[in-house]
C-alpha cells in the first residue's frame, strides 16, 4: 500500500514542561521525505499533551512558501533556506536538522533482484544519454545479471522537493556529465530527461506501475512499499546498500553553528552516498501576525522534544538519529527563539 499524502493531526508537550492549555493546535507543512517519521513522532507526541499538530505533506518547496507567507507555525524541508528565501522571510529563521535519511534509487525490473549503479551511470540516465537497461556501462557493473533490452523510464519529482535538493547535490558531485547539464542543486531543476511525479508518493507510484522505470525516493517509502533498491558505489569504491547503518555513517561530520550542511558523497568508506539532513524551519522571533506568546512557547517546546525524546522513533523508520554534536547545535539555536524579544526557552531547559 502506498503512503498517502495527508494531514497528521497530533499532540504536544516539550522541553519537559506542559505547554499552556490555551494552545490547542499547531500547523506545519512541507517535506514528504519526513512524512513517515512525522506520522510516528507526532502520534507519540499526541499522547503527552492536548495540542494538535496538523502537518500537511506537500513537499519542501510548499512548506517553505507557507512558512514565509506565515500561514503555518513551522516548515519542514530537506533543503535549508537559501539566501533568497532568507531575504523573502523578512526576519531571521532557524534551520534545525532533526533527522537524516537516505534517498534510494528504486527501479522496476521484474527478475532483477540486485542492481549496482555508479554516479556516472545515474547521471547518464538522468541526462538521457543512457537510454537502455542493457547499456554497456550498466552491464559492466552488473556482471552475471541479465538486464533487458528495454527503454529506461526516468522518473523525477515535479514539485518543489527537498529530496530533489539532496539528489541533485549528489549527482553534481558524482557525475561530471550531470554537473554540466544541471550545474546547481535545488528543490526544482530543469531536468534533461524523464517524467515528473508529485511527492515521494507519486514517484513511488509511477515506478511501481511502470516496468522499466527508475527514480529516487526517501528510503522509508521504498521499504514500506516493498520496492527494489539499487546499491550505489561510494567515493571509496564500495557498493553500498541504503540502510540505517550506511545512512548514519554519512553524518560523521562537524555541524556548523547555523545547522546548514550537505552530506552527500561522504568519504566514509561505509557510507551510502545519497544521504541528507532534513530540517524544521521556524521564525526566530515568534511575535508576528496574531500569534501569542503561548503559541511561540508551544512551538519551541515541540521542537525541543523532537531533537531529544523524539529521536527514539527515527531508527525504526530507517532515519538516522542526530549526533550529540548536532543536538548541541540545535539546542543553542532553539535558545535564541524569542517572543517580543523575550527568550522562549530557559537557559538550561530539561
Amino acid at each position: 500500500m502506498f503512503i498517502p499524502v495527508a494531514a497528521i493531526i497530533l499532540t504536544s508537550c516539550g522541553g519537559g514542561a506542559k505547554t499552556d492549555d490555551a494552545v490547542q493546535e499547531m500547523t506545519g507543512a512541507g517535506s514528504t521525505f519526513d512524512y513517515p517519521l512525522f506520522t510516528k513522532m507526532f502520534a507519540e507526541y499526541n499522547t503527552k499533551t492536548g495540542i494538535k499538530v496538523n502537518y500537511q505533506s506537500i513537499g519542501s518547496g510548499g512548506g517553505i512558501k507557507q512558512l514565509i507567507s506565515k500561514t503555518v507555525d513551522f516548515g519542514a524541508s530537506d533543503a535549508f533556506l537559501n539566501d533568497a528565501q532568507e531575504k523573502d522571510a523578512g526576519s531571521p529563521c532557524i534551520n534545525l536538522p532533526f533527522c537524516l535519511g537516505a534517498v534510494a534509487m528504486t527501479y522496476n525490473l521484474p527478475g532483477v533482484t540486485k542492481l549496482k549503479l555508479t554516479g556516472d551511470i545515474i547521471g547518464g540516465i538522468y541526462c538521457g544519454t543512457i537510454k537502455k537497461w542493457n547499456d554497456p556501462k550498466i552491464m559492466a557493473e552488473n556482471a552475471g545479471t541479465t538486464l533487458p533490452d528495454k527503454d529506461i523510464l526516468v522518473v523525477h519529482r515535479s514539485d518543489g522537493s527537498g529530496t530533489t535538493n539532496i539528489y541533485t547535490d549528489y549527482l553534481i558531485k558524482a557525475s561530471p556529465e550531470f554537473a554540466v547539464k544541471v550545474p546547481k542543486r535545488g528543490t526544482t531543476v530543469d531536468w534533461p530527461a524523464g517524467v515528473g511525479a508529485k511527492g515521494n508518493e507519486g514517484v513511488a507510484g509511477q515506478i511501481k506501475q511502470s516496468e522499466g522505470a527508475i527514480g529516487y525516493v526517501e528510503l522509508a517509502y521504498a521499504m514500506q512499499n516493498k520496492m527494489s533498491v539499487a546499491d550505489i558505489k561510494n567515493p571509496s569504491g564500495s557498493y553500498i546498500t541504503p540502510n540505517l547503518a550506511s545512512t548514519t555513517a554519512a553524518a560523521n561530520v562537524e555541524i556548523p553553528a547555523d545547522g546548514k550542511i550537505m552530506i552527500t558523497n561522504s568519504p566514509d568508506a561505509q557510507a551510502y552516498p545519497i544521504v541528507g539532513f532534513s530540517w524544521v524551519i521556524v521564525y526566530k522571533e515568534q511575535k508576528y501576525g496574531d500569534r501569542t506568546e503561548a503559541k511561540g512557547k508551544a512551538v519551541a517546546d515541540l521542537l525541543w522534544w523532537m531533537i531529544h525524546d523524539g529521536q527514539q522513533f527515527n531508527e525504526g523508520l530507517t532515519y538516522g538519529k542526530l549526533s550529540d554534536k548536532a543536538v548541541k547545535v540545535d539546542e543553542e539555536n532553539l535558545k535564541t527563539m524569542t517572543f517580543d524579544g523575550k527568550p522562549l526557552m530557559a537557559a538550561n531547559p530539561k
